[in-house]
């Protein structure tokens, strides 16, 4: 699905060079490769604050601390994403309140927010899915008419940008109370190991999350919230700040790729090939096809004979999963994204494709069908 060797070798001696300086300097906690990318990321995003944390489950988590939530409060999130967006919810006491997602962006669909609304909802988060944002103006509009927090679940959106009511573009995770994103190595920006970050304009905000990343600590020893231990190692920033200077080169790579599946795809009677929404751009952290006619298992089998990744995200959505079953929700109550566990597919989405493996990954989707 990803080919993160190939994308080391060509920046090899940066990231090699990188990294010896921090084993040179020893400064592996805390070091100024994470000042240094910290401040590159600010600027790249255009946003006050940067926040680096361990991972992206954390950098949610953080956020939701940071913002007060207490538990017996409501969050609304969708139901057709990763568990990492429900399982910080459920591991602070808060109660996850699913929706149901857009049919075409497979975005948290703000109708059902609406619906979802009691006295006791306190948050909204979006989850930016497969790379694009979701529609922002409309979640906004309805956090500040019912009082809500928003936070942003950029963790596959690392880069695209969402065009704002007022003609501004602005890149996900910077619109709302606060945003979170994955460094984790297959993301369209990844380290050599887990990684993530918080983000707000907020400043006050971003001082309380300061501190709660740091077990709680604004002195050494004097301990002014309840924190965790969730730190960026230096190893991993000076990763990610070379790897920075690339990401729009890698987002273009993708967007080219995500063009030439669409070509091969688009006029095919048994294929729904990716929507991308009119208010955002699409950086492709999957490339996900809709498949007609209950064939996709079958496809997704045919593949792996032909030594062809393609992965289902996700099989099972949140609340028809065991750990979330809820007396509330039954199955039938998200159509759209009971339709989508049954019909999405991912094939292969990285910067380092050539025409070759396009070529044998397109032909080989095309023959299935007409061999069906």
């Amino acid at each position: 699905m990803v080919d993160l060797k190939s994308q080391y070798e060509k920046i090899k001696p940066e990231i090699d060079n990188a990294i010896s300086e921090v084993v040179n300097s020893t400064a592996f906690i805390n070091g100024a490769a994470v000042k240094e990318f910290q401040t590159s990321l600010e600027n790249y995003l255009n946003v006050k604050h940067v926040i680096p944390c361990a991972n992206g489950t954390d950098a949610l988590q953080i956020s939701m601390m940071a913002l007060g939530l207490k538990p017996g409060d409501e969050v609304i999130a969708p139901s057709f994403t990763f568990i990492a967006t429900a399982e910080v919810i459920a591991l602070l006491g808060l109660t996850p309140v699913l929706v149901d997602v857009d049919p075409e962006t497979f975005n948290i669909s703000p109708n059902s927010i609406v619906k979802a609304i009691t006295p006791k909802t306190k948050a909204i988060v979006p989850v930016h899915l497969f790379g694009q944002t979701a529609d922002m103006d409309a979640i906004m509009g309805i956090a500040k008419k019912n009082n809500l927090f928003v936070i942003e679940d950029a963790c596959q959106s690392i880069g695209s940008e969402y065009l704002q009511a007022d003609g501004n573009w602005r890149k996900s995770g910077t619109m709302a109370d606060v945003g979170c994103t994955s460094f984790f190595p297959s993301k369209n920006l990844g380290c050599f190991g887990d990684g993530g970050a918080i983000f707000t304009n907020n400043d006050a905000l971003a001082a309380k999350i300061r501190v709660i990343v740091n077990h709680g600590m604004t002195v050494r020893y004097y301990h002014d919230e309840v924190g965790v231990n969730s730190r960026l190692d230096s190893i991993q920033a000076a990763v990610l700040k070379v790897k920075l200077k690339y990401l729009d080169s890698y987002t273009q790579a993708r967007q080219q790729l995500a063009n030439a599946y669409n070509s091969a795809f688009a006029a095919h009677p048994e294929i729904i090939i990716p929507i991308k929404s009119n208010k955002s751009t699409h950086v492709f952290h999957q490339y996900t096809l809709q498949v007609k006619g209950g064939k996709r298992n079958h496809l997704q089998d045919y593949l792996a004979s032909k030594q062809i990744p393609a992965m289902i995200y996700y099989p099972v959505p949140i609340h028809l999963q065991k750990a979330y079953l809820n007396p509330r929700y039954k199955q039938g109550d998200f159509p759209v994204t009971e339709q989508l566990i049954n019909t999405v597919i991912s094939l292969p989405m990285h910067t380092e494709m050539d025409d070759v493996q396009l070529a044998y990954i397109t032909s080989s989707v095309l023959r299935f069908f007409e061999k069906k």
